[in-house]
């Protein structure tokens, strides 16, 4: 069904999103796609809609999704080959999704790298309820390592509504901020798009991604894309330099 959606429509993605940085694509590993056979036909499912590049960003949280860089370029590694044996040509590329709390900060302070994109760009999400204490903190530990704070689907986190304050100060102190192109769809729900407009139309986002954890996600995915998705007619983001 879903090959069928995607085979039916000859329009691609716009060209920014040759490359998506945000997705949940090796099985097994944290709430994405639990088997090879999911993770196959939602990557096919990502070149029909003209991705040429995934970077997919598995999650690491210390009390839900204990990955490694081993468990994740190992299970990177199983992926590639299959869409190799399985003639799907697509680069396929892995870093994470840091979730913000001290384990993390006690991974920005180790000897160990963590797992980047393109310029040393990192990947990490906060919680939902309430901005964490511990976030200028993190900024700034990131950026003395030398690492490139990208905040991920930043329109998610509804606190920032009301502390627009803390959301310039992080832009102005050189955090990325990602969105997530279902936000804009309406696949979180209305206040979720809204905020994601409002960031949108203020040129804050930097970088757009899909956040693909299933099916599910790739059709909504696939619709928006084929209406146009006249709400970024005119944006340019970093995803076509990565």
């Amino acid at each position: 069904m879903l090959g069928s959606l995607f085979r039916s429509k000859k329009k691609s993605a716009p060209p920014a999103f040759a490359t998506d940085l945000h997705s949940h694509l090796l099985p097994g590993i944290d709430d994405g796609v639990q088997t090879m056979e999911e993770a196959l036909e939602v990557i096919k499912g990502f070149k029909n809609l003209g991705y040429q590049r995934l970077i997919t960003t598995p999650h690491i949280m210390h009390d839900y999704y204990r990955n490694t860089p081993d468990i994740i370029q190992n299970k990177l590694a199983a992926v590639r080959q299959a869409l190799a044996d399985a003639g799907i040509e697509i680069e396929l590329l892995a870093a994470a999704e840091y979730y913000l709390d001290e384990y993390f900060l006690e991974l920005i302070g180790g000897e160990e790298p963590l797992l980047t994109f393109g310029n040393k760009y990192v990947l990490f999400e906060l919680p939902f309820l309430s901005k964490p204490m511990i976030l200028q903190e993190a900024v700034f530990a990131l950026q003395t390592k030398g690492y490139r704070p990208v905040l991920a689907h930043v329109e998610r986190y509804l606190y920032f509504g009301q502390d627009a304050d803390s959301l310039y100060d992080l832009h102005h102190a050189g955090v990325i901020f990602q969105l997530n192109l279902l936000s804009l769809a309406g696949f979180y729900g209305k206040e979720v798009k809204k905020q994601a407009e409002k960031l949108l139309k203020a040129g804050l986002i930097g970088m757009v991604g899909s956040d693909c954890h299933n099916n599910r996600h790739l059709m909504a995915l696939g619709k928006f894309l084929h209406a146009g998705a006249a709400v970024l007619a005119g944006q340019t983001f970093l995803n076509d330099t990565l």
